[in-house]
C-alpha cells in the first residue's frame, strides 16, 4: 500500500522551518560574540526553540494519517465514526480510495467481519459525497445481515439508512428505520418532527419538536438552547411566519455566542466544530429572514458570514446550505441592482443538487437577463423551469400526499403499539404487586392469626378498589388518545378530499371559459380522474376502519360519478358490479379507481355509439386466494379500433392505465376478439397484517 503520510509530514516540517527562519542569521552574530557566557546562553535558547518546533511537528498529525496508522479494522472503524472533522485536511476522495484499498485486502483474505466494516465506511463516505443512492444500496445489502452485528454497528448502519432515506425523500421507509431503532433498544426517544417538516406540516412538526425536546434542555446548556431556538425559527420561517422566526434566530445567536465565548467551560474539538457550524447556520437563517422581509442590505453580511463559517468548519458536508445562502445573496444583489456581484454567486460551480435550488437558480438567472435586457437567455431559463415543473412538481405533489397519509398511519400504528405495550407493562406490574401483596398477607396471617389476617384482607380489598379505579382512569385516557388519533387521520383524508374537489371545481370553471372542444374534453378527463381520487379519501374518512376501502360501494359511487358526466342523452347501459367482500388499502385502491375511471369513461364515450337496451358493462374483482386477487372489466360494445397498437401508443388513457398496473406489480391484458372488449389482470392483495 502506498505511503500517504510523507507529504503531510514534510508540510508540517516546512511550517516549523518557516516559523523559525529568523533563527539562522543569529548563528553568525553568535560566532562574533566575544563573551563565551553569552554564547552559551544563546545556544541554550536556540536548542529550546528547535526542540519545541520538533515537538510541534510530531504532535500536529492529521486524522487521515492517524486512521492509516491503526492496525485493525475495528480501530479504524471506531476512529472514523468518532472523528467529526475527518475531511479537514484530506478530501473525501482520499478517504474513499484508502478505504477501498483496505476493503480489497479484506476480500482477498476472506475476512467477512472486516469486509462489512469497510463496506459501512464506504457507504458513509458516499453519503458525505452526496451519492445517496449508492450509499443506500450498500447499506441495504448490509442490513440483510443485521442480526449478526453488535449494537454499535447496528446503530451506525441504521443511522446511515435514516439519513439516506431523508435525503431521498423516502419518508415511509425512514419511519420504518426509526421504529427498528426503537425495537432494537438503541434508543427509546424516536421522533418524527423532521419528517413532518419535510412533508410540509411545519406547525405539527414544531408542536412535536417542542413536546419532545424542550423538557430535555437544561437551563445552563447554551448550545442546546441555541439549537432549539434555531429549529423553532426554521419551522416558523418555512411556515411564512418570518418576523417570529427572526426573533427566535436572534435568541439562538445570543446563546451560541455565549457558548463560544464561555471560558469557564472546557470544550473539545468536536464541540467547537459543531458550535461553529451551528453559528454559521444561524447566521444564514437570519440572512434568509432579512431577504424575505426585503431588507437586502441587512441580509448580505449574515449570508456571507454563514458561507465563510460553513466552508471553514463543514469540510464539504453541508453543500446545500452553501448553495441556499449563495442563491440568497445573489437575489439580494439583484434587488439592489448590483448585477456583477449577483452573477458571482450564480457561477457554474454552484452545486444545485435539489430541484428546489435548481428552480431558484434558473429563476434568478432569468431575472438577471431580464434586467440586463438579454431576453433570449431570459426565455431559455424560464423554459427550463417550466420543463422541470411540468415533469416533476405534479408527481411530487401526489407522492407527497401519499407519503403523508402513509407516515400518519405508521405514526398512528406506532402510538397504538406503544399504548398496548404500556398497558401490558402496567398489567404485569399490577400482577407482580398483587403477588407480593398475597405473599405479605400470608406472612401476616401466619404471625398474627385471624385478626391480623382479617385486617390484611380488608386492606387488600381497599387497595384492589383503588387499583381498579386507576386502571379505569388509564383505560379512559388511552381510549381518548386513540379516538383523537383516529379523528386526526379522518380530518387529513377529509381535507385531502376537499382540496381535490377544489381542483375539480377549478377545472370546471376552466371548462366553461374554454371554447376548444379538445381542451374541454381534456379538462373533463382530468376532472374525472381527480374525482376518482377524491372519492377514495371520502370513503376512507367515512369508514370506521381507516386502513381499507370496501370496493363494492366505492365502485358504485365511481360509476355514478362517471355516469353524471357522460349519460346526458338518457342512454341506458346495464352495469354489473361484483366486488362484494373485497377490501383494499389506499396504495391499491387509488390505482384501481383511476383504471376503472378510464375504462368506464372510454366505454361511455366510444363503446356504444347507438342506443341499445342490450348494452352491458361488467366489472368483477374477487379473491383467488389469501395472497392474490383477480380483476376483469368487459363491455359488449363495438370493441377497439383496428389500429389499436397505434392508438395505444398515442392514447394518454392507455399509457396511464399501464403505469397504474405497474404500480400494482401486474400487467394489463386486453382481449378484443369476443364481441366487445375485455381487460383483466391478477394482483397481489395487501399483507394480512394490513387487513382488518
Amino acid at each position: 500500500m502506498p505511503n500517504l503520510t510523507i507529504g503531510r509530514q514534510q508540510k508540517l516540517s516546512k511550517t516549523a522551518e518557516y516559523r523559525y527562519f529568523w533563527v539562522f542569521p543569529l548563528l553568525t552574530d553568535m560566532i562574533q560574540l566575544r563573551s563565551k557566557k553569552t554564547f552559551f546562553i544563546w545556544l541554550f535558547f536556540l536548542g529550546a526553540l528547535f526542540s519545541r518546533a520538533q515537538q510541534e511537528v510530531e504532535t500536529k498529525r492529521n486524522t487521515f494519517v492517524e486512521f492509516q496508522d491503526f492496525e485493525s479494522a475495528d480501530e479504524r472503524f471506531n476512529f472514523f465514526f468518532n472523528t467529526p472533522n475527518r475531511y479537514s485536511e484530506n478530501s473525501t476522495y482520499d478517504w474513499l480510495d484508502t478505504v477501498n484499498l483496505y476493503l480489497n485486502d479484506a476480500i482477498k483474505n476472506g475476512d467477512t467481519e472486516q469486509i462489512r466494516k469497510y463496506e459501512l465506511l464506504r457507504a458513509r463516505i458516499y453519503f458525505d459525497l452526496g451519492d445517496y443512492d449508492k450509499s443506500l444500496a450498500i447499506a441495504k445489502d448490509l442490513h440483510t445481515h443485521i442480526k449478526e452485528f453488535d449494537i454499535y454497528f447496528k446503530s451506525k448502519l441504521l443511522d446511515l439508512m435514516d439519513d439516506n432515506y431523508g435525503q431521498l425523500a423516502m419518508y415511509p421507509e425512514q419511519v420504518d428505520v426509526r421504529n427498528e431503532i426503537r425495537e432494537l433498544g438503541i434508543t427509546d426517544n424516536v421522533v418524527f418532527y423532521d419528517i413532518y417538516s419535510n412533508l410540509g406540516m411545519y406547525r405539527r412538526a414544531m408542536e412535536d419538536y417542542i413536546d419532545k425536546v424542550k423538557r430535555t434542555i437544561e437551563e445552563n446548556d447554551f448550545y442546546a438552547q441555541a439549537k432549539y431556538y434555531n429549529s423553532l425559527g426554521n419551522f416558523l420561517r418555512l411556515d411564512d411566519s418570518t418576523p417570529t422566526a427572526l426573533t427566535n434566530y436572534k435568541k439562538a445567536k445570543s446563546f451560541i455566542t455565549v457558548f463560544l465565548n464561555d471560558a469557564t467551560r472546557k470544550k473539545n474539538e468536536n464541540e467547537l466544530i459543531q458550535a461553529s457550524l451551528l453559528n454559521g447556520l444561524i447566521d444564514g437563517n437570519i440572512g434568509k429572514c432579512h431577504l424575505q422581509l426585503k431588507q437586502y442590505k441587512d441580509a448580505i453580511p449574515h449570508l456571507e458570514s454563514a458561507i465563510s463559517i460553513i466552508k471553514e468548519f463543514g469540510n464539504g458536508t453541508l453543500p446545500d446550505e452553501i448553495t441556499e445562502n449563495s442563491l440568497a445573496i445573489s437575489e439580494c444583489y439583484l434587488q439592489l441592482e448590483d448585477y456583477a456581484k449577483a452573477t458571482d454567486y450564480l457561477s457554474d460551480d454552484l452545486k444545485t443538487r435539489s430541484t428546489e435550488n435548481l428552480l431558484r437558480k434558473n429563476r434568478l438567472l432569468s431575472i438577471y437577463y431580464e434586467k440586463t435586457e438579454d431576453y433570449k437567455n431570459e426565455a431559455i431559463y424560464l423554459r427550463r423551469n417550466h420543463r422541470i415543473r411540468d415533469s416533476i412538481i405534479g408527481s411530487e405533489s401526489q407522492l407527497r400526499k401519499q407519503q403523508l397519509a402513509t407516515v400518519m398511519q405508521k405514526d398512528l400504528e406506532l402510538s397504538r403499539n406503544l399504548v398496548a405495550k404500556q398497558k401490558l407493562d402496567l398489567e404485569k406490574s399490577y400482577k407482580d404487586m398483587n403477588e407480593q401483596r398475597r405473599t405479605s398477607q400470608l406472612v401476616l396471617i401466619s404471625f398474627f392469626f385471624t385478626l391480623l389476617g382479617f385486617a390484611g384482607l380488608v386492606y387488600a380489598y381497599l387497595k384492589s378498589i383503588k387499583s381498579q379505579r386507576l386502571i379505569a382512569e388509564q383505560k379512559y385516557i388511552i381510549e381518548n388518545s386513540l379516538v383523537e388519533k383516529d379523528s386526526l387521520l379522518k380530518e387529513i383524508h377529509h381535507r385531502v378530499k376537499n382540496n381535490l374537489q377544489m381542483v375539480s371545481s377549478l377545472l370546471s370553471l376552466q371548462t366553461k371559459n374554454t371554447r376548444s372542444k379538445a381542451a374541454i374534453e381534456a379538462l373533463e378527463e382530468g376532472k374525472s380522474r381527480v374525482k376518482a381520487m377524491a372519492l377514495i379519501h371520502q370513503k376512507l374518512y367515512q369508514n370506521e376502519d381507516l386502513s381499507v376501502i370496501e370496493m363494492q360501494s366505492y365502485i358504485e359511487s365511481l360509476i355514478n360519478s362517471v355516469q353524471s358526466v357522460y349519460r346526458k342523452g338518457g342512454h341506458n347501459i346495464e352495469i354489473t358490479i361484483d366486488a362484494e367482500g373485497v377490501e383494499l388499502d389506499i396504495d391499491r385502491a387509488i390505482p384501481f379507481g383511476l383504471i376503472l375511471n378510464e375504462l368506464v369513461s372510454n366505454s361511455f364515450k366510444y363503446a356504444f355509439p347507438e342506443d341499445n337496451d342490450a348494452d352491458k358493462i361488467s366489472i368483477q374483482i374477487r379473491k383467488t386466494d389469501d395472497q392474490e386477487g383477480y380483476f376483469e372489466y368487459s363491455d359488449n360494445g363495438i370493441g377497439l379500433p383496428e389500429d389499436n397498437d397505434e392508438h395505444t401508443n398515442a392514447s394518454m388513457g392507455i399509457r396511464l392505465m399501464n403505469r397504474l398496473a405497474n404500480q400494482l406489480q401486474t400487467t394489463l391484458n386486453v382481449d378484443n376478439n369476443f364481441g366487445g372488449v375485455r381487460y383483466w389482470f391478477n394482483f397481489k392483495l395487501p399483507p394480512a397484517s394490513k387487513r382488518p
